[in-house]
């Protein structure tokens, strides 16, 4: 007998020896979140060395340790449930990939828009998906989640440039809605691919499932929306 996904929520990580189909969920969340948490050390590393001043490489630096230990995080719990983390994170690897490919910043303030809009998306939808998971599960994903500084640090470098050079703020734009439009075009490759993850987001876990929650969908939506146009209305971008 399966478990249901609201019932997840509410108790600890026995969950995922009690239902076959919610650890393949979270195993596909972790391993997708560890790859990106990877990824984004390797790009703000690479991106550090593009910075004008020592005090932004510092900075970006520093953001980029913050990441790989994220990463560590994910890949010990991957480690601990019985599962090996390369595995886990394999079926993520090539859209992941693909997604930086088509978003490779072309100087450093696009470099940091993508850090601060394209990454944001991202946690704003791990934030969401963590109401539904085992409280272990939930408190590492909300951990890895956190801001590391980057909020305050891009949104004055680029409020700064742009104030220098308004015609900077039209390119800006322009590059945040090409990678909010790229990364909701790889996540529905993802979502189509991985059955297990995509039960999981719409609520849809376990034969005892309530079925897909289209109101909740459509709320969770529409928050992601807001949080992207507040981003963008904080570097002083039109979303």
């Amino acid at each position: 007998m399966g478990t249901s996904l609201r019932s997840m929520a509410s108790i600890d990580g026995e969950a995922l020896a009690a239902n076959d189909d919610y650890r393949s969920a979270v195993i596909d969340l972790l391993g997708v979140l560890a790859y990106g948490e990877l990824m984004a050390f390797e790009r703000l590393a690479a991106d550090a060395a593009l910075a004008p001043t020592i005090e932004d490489e510092a900075q970006l630096a520093a953001m980029a340790a913050a990441e790989f230990r994220h990463f560590s995080r994910l890949r010990d719990r991957l480690v601990e449930i019985g599962v090996d983390p390369a595995e886990a994170m394999q079926p993520f690897r090539a859209p992941l990939a693909r997604f930086h490919e088509m978003t490779a910043p072309s100087d450093w303030l696009e470099g940091l828009v993508k850090a601060y809009v394209g990454d944001g998306i991202g946690i704003d939808f791990y934030r969401e998906i963590a109401t539904y998971l085992d409280p272990r599960t939930r408190d590492l994903v909300l951990e890895v989640c956190e801001d590391l500084g980057q909020s305050a640090f891009v949104v004055d470098r680029v409020r700064a440039a742009i104030a220098a050079d308004p015609r900077v703020e039209g390119r800006l734009a322009l590059w945040a809605r090409r990678l909010v439009g790229e990364a909701l075009s790889q996540a529905q490759h993802v979502a189509a691919e991985r059955e297990a993850l995509t039960a999981l987001l719409v609520g849809d876990v376990g034969d005892e499932g309530t079925g897909m929650d289209l109101t909740a969908i459509a709320t969770m939506l529409s928050r992601l929306t807001d949080e992207h146009s507040r981003r963008m209305q904080a570097l002083g971008l039109a979303s």
